[in-house]
């Protein structure tokens, strides 16, 4: 498979993700987009989802280090995002939000997925919170308008608690995770750190009709040309508040991911 020119060389590769950030900002400044900015300190009256993960899990042989200044790099983080009030037509974006996490804001070096390996890099780890408002945005009306996955499974689960693929990767400031409020009612979110925990929560103004349910279908191992891969799919059903009745199913998306780590059990054989 042939090299893109960012590939090659890492001046190129500076370049195009120059580039791309400059594309984006182009991009939101002419949109007729209206952003969330306002934080409030007081908490909505009704609670549609609250979540929780853990900060320190072993991944793989990675540095432990690493681990904690996620930590660090979500305490400083958080503060941006907690409280938001996203209005009526109004959009969510992660990053709009958060600004760029560089070693001047005090953003330590952390775990990053890029281009199909773990690196280091500041800010590193922030996508355990995309993770968090992502999952938390599934179980509201909010609509995900912009949402990325990575394409490789880099680690084993270890206490995993949400199907494989749920989650949202980030990176400054074209690779973003944006949430769109097609309602009449206003949602909040509120996000914090405990000793082990990130914790989250997304409260509203007024209870939405439906609750949601989000679940994993079809989740496999495969081999394929020498290559191990990971499938499953992310539906979410909608359930009526008074009646308690599903009233609508759909699927949310498809995962096919590269494992990047070995596998101790036989795997199914098929040609992709």
């Amino acid at each position: 498979m042939a090299l893109r020119l960012s590939e090659i060389h890492p001046v190129l590769y500076r370049t195009r993700i120059w580039q791309k950030r400059t594309f984006r900002r182009l991009s939101d400044l002419s949109t007729v987009r209206r952003f969330a900015t306002e934080i409030a300190g007081n908490d909505l009256p009704f609670k549609c989802k609250k979540h929780q993960s853990l900060l320190r899990r072993r991944l793989g042989n990675s540095d432990p280090i690493l681990q904690e200044n996620k930590v660090q790099n979500l305490k400083i983080a958080c503060p941006s995002i907690d409280g938001i009030l996203i209005k009526p037509g109004q959009t969510f974006s992660f990053w709009r939000l958060l600004g760029e996490a560089t070693a001047e804001r005090g953003f330590c070096e952390g775990m990053q997925l890029s281009r199909g390996e773990v690196v280091r890099g500041v800010g590193g780890g922030l996508c355990q919170l995309a993770n968090l408002l992502y999952w938390m945005a599934l179980h509201t009306p909010l609509e995900v308008t912009e949402r990325h996955h990575h394409s490789f499974d880099p680690f084993p689960d270890e206490h995993r608690v949400l199907p494989f693929g749920s989650g949202a990767g980030v990176f400054y400031n074209y690779i973003d995770l944006r949430f769109y409020n097609p309602t009449n009612i206003t949602f909040q979110i509120r996000v914090w750190l405990t000793k082990d925990h990130l914790k989250g929560s997304i409260l509203s103004s007024a209870e939405p009709p439906h609750s949601y349910h989000v679940f994993e279908k079809n989740h496999r191992f495969l081999t394929s040309n020498g290559r191990n891969y990971r499938e499953n799919e992310i539906w979410r059903s909608m359930i009526d508040r008074r009646t308690g009745n599903t009233v609508a199913e759909e699927l949310l998306v498809k995962n096919h991911s590269e494992v990047k780590y070995e596998l101790n059990f036989e795997l199914q054989e098929c040609s992709l």
